[in-house]
């Protein structure tokens, strides 16, 4: 088969969790599967650390793809001339962006509906842009993955597509996560918090992450602690809204928090295993790999009783109301001072990350492209 991948948020050195999901998938199946020929379409010439089998085959489509308009030149006009140029047999798309212009089965990775339900931390012409093509997306799309059973009924429901079409590929952790030494846990704490003890914070500082209501709920935390307990809050501050400003100026103990700026998984993974918890508390989630990353370290995490998250962290975190700074805080200072709660978080957190593997969801995500031709061929849909 000819597998046409679309791959524009592949961005080396620069993944979020969609990235994530596409760079594991895709290099584990164009590996696996040597008797197919992939073409991976990026908007950019990608970096050179980004390595495939032969079987596969880069190709740059510009422009840029960053905006609506470009989004709609790129889906709607270029890409079908592409797929009809390659031969296309089958077009999988990882973040969700798919063409109504072609008739070859289609594979969508659709995460989440934060767009729907959370619009207004959405720019006016992404959102809008978001709310007319995906649900048609949807709709056209053969298969549909999404990466967690909270997200698949989200979908069915608000969609209305059927259950049989959408299949769950759940997120997994980069082997790379592990836990340090506590000779290297000593030195991380020395580098980012003069030695002293740290909740952490990783993903988007973006309305969703909430954000203002953490920062809001460390500052209500460090009334009782006694410890000089800091937070480190891991991020690009592109999305740094009025709100969470608000927040930030309103902090007491605003010095306590310390923001390092994005970081690389060598660096996530010092500080994951030098922190006393991970605290990652969403309103809205399609899946969470924070929380997964942390169970890898062996961190104890702190996370939102909403969405997907609780079901992705099971019995090994401590769930929290994402509305309540108090719950939110309360649930710092239970572990901050109660060593065999942390120690039994810990403890859960190993067996439950056993669950999720990359390995696991690429073995899915093919299952999902075989299942999309299979049925195109008795259906033609």
């Amino acid at each position: 088969m000819n597998i046409v991948v679309n791959t524009q948020l592949m961005l080396f050195g620069k993944l979020d969790g969609i990235g994530w999901f596409t760079y594991e998938t895709i290099t584990r199946i164009t590996r696996a599967h040597p008797e197919h020929r992939f073409f991976l379409i990026f908007d950019r010439k990608p970096k050179p650390e980004l390595t495939f089998p032969e079987n596969t085959k880069i190709i740059v489509l510009y422009p840029h793809s960053r905006h609506p308009f470009l989004w709609f030149l790129r889906f709607e006009i270029l890409m079908p001339l592409l797929l009809k140029k390659l031969k296309a047999d089958i077009f999988v798309s990882p973040d969700g962006w798919m063409t109504l212009s072609t008739k070859i089965p289609c594979v969508q990775v659709l995460h989440d509906l934060n767009f729907v339900h959370n619009p207004k931390d959405i720019p006016f012409w992404t959102r809008n842009y978001y709310n007319i093509l995906f649900p048609r997306y949807a709709r056209k799309a053969t298969i549909i993955a999404t990466v967690s059973d909270f997200s698949r009924q989200d979908i069915i429901k608000t969609y209305n597509v059927p259950e049989s079409k959408i299949i769950v590929t759940p997120n997994g952790c980069s082997v790379d996560y592990s836990p340090t030494t506590p000779e290297e846990q000593q030195e991380t704490r020395a580098k980012y918090t003069d030695g002293n003890p740290f909740f952490m914070y990783v993903g988007a500082l973006i309305p969703r992450k909430n954000i203002a209501r953490m920062l809001t709920a460390f500052d209500l935390f460090k009334q009782t602690d006694r410890q000089n307990t800091r937070l480190v809050v891991v991020g690009n501050r592109k999305w740094w809204t009025s709100n969470i400003n608000e927040a930030w100026e309103n902090m007491k103990y605003k010095d306590d928090v310390v923001f390092p700026g994005r970081m690389q998984t060598p660096e996530l993974r010092q500080l994951y295993s030098a922190s006393k918890a991970l605290v990652f508390v969403p309103y809205f989630e399609g899946f969470g790999i924070p929380i997964l990353e942390a169970f890898h370290c062996d961190t104890a995490v702190i996370t939102s009783n909403v969405t997907s998250m609780p079901e992705v962290a099971g019995d090994a975190a401590l769930l929290t109301d994402p509305y309540n700074v108090t719950d939110i805080a309360s649930a710092m200072t239970q572990i901050n001072t109660d060593n065999q709660l942390r120690n039994d978080l810990i403890e859960r957190g190993r067996k439950r990350r056993k669950l999720f593997s990359w390995d696991i969801t690429a073995n899915k995500l093919w299952g999902c492209i075989e299942e999309a031709v299979e049925k195109h061929k008795k259906t033609g849909k």
